[in-house]
């Protein structure tokens, strides 16, 4: 199943994908949820009346209507820095021992098809394809053998990074924290049509030139190793986001370097989860 946040007018909408439409769960039984993240975390109750609203719903063109971020202000947005191997190769750092993390602000959560903001404090602003693990139920200390039971599906991400703001400390936070730097969706597929999340193709292209390629099977830390890590520390919770890592490709490690400018066409990828396609513009 495909979930979207979405409006077709003035209020936020949750709905059903099926093909170039969406069935609004909001008009047909708003009662079972009244934000994404509600409905993900009484999914174990619901779902069966979901998929019932559903086949009811009234059905809106995707096209007629405007896709926000699934989840427009995420609980906690995490991720895992040089995850690939070929990334780790192209910025010159060995490969970790352990898992790196960072955050991202949850006010970088950004619609899939919103502009991108260049900041006009930055002047290397880069792109970076990725997988995004959406948490279902959660919890503290999860094993890895039962890591898959707390994720509730997936979608694409961008992790766009400001590299002059992330360079200049050993803390990446502020340079990947932006506001419009944490794209995703263009919804979230429940886990269950997914399959192994460690079989996807992922890929970012440029104004129509491929950038990046690869596949979550050259992931170091696989998603339920990053779940177990991660849960270690804190409460992972309903609609919380782990961003898995990126590829090799980036525009930092180009010679010479390719950094994003007004008017840029970026473009994300993942089987099965659908793209994300954004326009770069100058802070207004």
């Amino acid at each position: 199943m495909k979930l979207a946040t979405f409006t077709g007018g003035a209020e936020a909408e949750i709905g059903v994908v099926e093909g170039d439409e969406v069935a609004s769960l909001s008009r047909v039984a708003p009662r079972l949820a009244s934000s994404m993240i509600e409905l993900i975390a009484r999914w174990s109750e619901i779902e069966g009346e979901v998929r019932r609203a559903a086949k009811s719903a009234p059905r809106l063109a995707l096209s007629s209507v405007r896709l926000l971020a699934p989840i427009p202000r995420p609980g906690k947005i995490m991720a895992i820095g040089l995850n690939y191997a070929d990334h780790i190769r192209e910025t010159g750092h060995e490969m970790p021992a352990h898992q790196v993390w960072f955050c991202k602000q949850p006010t970088a959560a950004n619609g899939p098809y919103d502009p991108i903001a260049l900041p006009k404090v930055s002047e290397r602003v880069d792109y970076e394809v990725e997988l995004v693990a959406v948490i279902g139920k959660g919890g503290r200390h999860i094993p890895k053998d039962r890591a898959a039971d707390a994720v509730f599906g997936f979608c694409c991400g961008n992790d766009v990074s400001a590299r002059d703001w992330q360079m200049a400390t050993t803390q990446w936070v502020l340079g990947k924290s932006f506001d419009t730097h944490a794209p995703f969706g263009p919804w979230i597929t429940t886990k269950d049509e997914v399959g192994d999340p460690h079989t996807l193709g992922v890929r970012c292209f440029v104004n129509g030139e491929k950038r990046q390629d690869s596949n979550t099977r050259h992931f170091v830390f696989n998603v339920w190793d990053q779940v177990a890590h991660v849960s270690k520390v804190m409460t992972l919770e309903p609609g919380d986001l782990l961003f898995t890592g990126t590829p090799g490709g980036v525009g930092m490690a180009m010679k010479p370097p390719q950094y994003l400018k007004a008017g840029d066409r970026v473009r994300v990828e993942v089987d099965k989860l659908g793209f994300l396609e954004a326009v770069c513009r100058a802070e207004e």
